[in-house]
């Protein structure tokens, strides 16, 4: 059986066909994998485009989708993630989770008998990330011999980006402020990762030497949810790690901007980039329902 809680959930030698069949999925949108089948979507944090893919996904495969939201469940009475699990398994074929601490998903999926798919935590993205290598391998026919920035916070998705990095060989360079860095660990991880697959990782303060020469720029709000209460404090900090036209000037020539969204236009993007010609956030939300159905036909396929 085949959790996906990080990228690293399917192997480096599988991954060239789950974006295969990612990109069949951008043609020919209806299969029959999930026939007769049901999936649990859990989500324990608001969400538009993780929600709708997964949902819409999984009718697209034939199966049956149960979204489960904190409110409403006795999830929210507290009970405990194994044992919501548990009872998941005994209903559904796989269990889509979006949640808060990576150990909570980590407990869905030692319960659970069916696959659990990482829809967010508050330490990976993995759905989204492999979406957005799906969305720079469709643009440019190949992710080597790219150079990648992450410019803003170390948060869930420059972690996952870090981790795509170490598991794809990737040259990438993060940009964060003074305090927010992502994990060291998974830096070192990615790095010792990349002993064997080639590519590098640059920690660095400044949004202007991860931006020279990239071919891909990513960012994301500057709070995410839940730190809500800290959004003062964090604009400050992330005064000047904003993707506008200056700083894109500094990539190279033919650079995507990438943006997992919702943005705020103004803050850690420019309305003009985000809705430019060399922004493909657009491309990359729609991106989110093939990688999605590819993600849930590899795990389901795989019990």
């Amino acid at each position: 059986m085949t959790d996906f809680l990080t990228l690293s959930g399917i192997p480096l030698a599988d991954w060239p066909g789950v974006l295969d069949r990612a990109a069949s999925f951008s043609t020919q949108r209806l299969a029959t994998t999930l026939a007769g089948r049901s999936v649990a979507v859990v989500m324990e944090k608001a969400s538009t485009r993780t929600r709708v893919s997964f949902e819409v996904g999984v009718f697209e495969l034939g199966g049956h989708a149960v979204v489960i939201q904190t409110e409403g469940s006795q999830i929210a009475r507290g009970e405990p993630a194994e044992d919501t699990a548990r009872v998941l398994a005994s209903y559904c074929q796989a269990i889509v989770v979006r949640t808060f601490g990576q150990e909570r998903i980590a407990a869905y999926a030692k319960a659970a008998n069916v696959p659990v798919i990482n829809a967010l935590t508050d330490q990976h993205h993995p759905c989204q990330v492999a979406t957005d290598v799906f969305t720079v391998r469709q643009h440019f026919g190949s992710l080597q011999g790219l150079r990648y920035a992450w410019i803003g916070d170390g948060n869930n998705m420059a972690q996952s980006w870090i981790e795509a990095a170490g598991l794809f060989g990737l040259d990438l360079v993060v940009a964060c402020p003074d305090g927010y860095a992502p994990d060291p660990q998974l830096v070192n991880a990615a790095r010792m990762q990349q002993q064997t697959t080639g590519g590098s990782i640059t920690l660095t303060t400044k949004p202007e030497e991860a931006a020279g020469g990239a071919h891909v720029l990513s960012t994301d709000v500057w709070a995410s949810m839940g730190q809500e209460a800290e959004a003062a404090k964090r604009k400050a900090a992330f005064a000047g790690y904003r993707i506008d036209q200056a700083l894109l000037e500094r990539s190279a020539a033919t650079s995507i901007v990438l943006h997992c969204l919702p943005a705020h236009r103004g803050e850690e993007i420019t309305g003009d980039v985000l809705d430019g010609p060399r922004s493909l956030a657009w491309v990359q939300a729609a991106n989110r329902l093939p990688m999605a159905k590819a993600i849930l036909e590899y795990v389901i396929r795989s019990t």
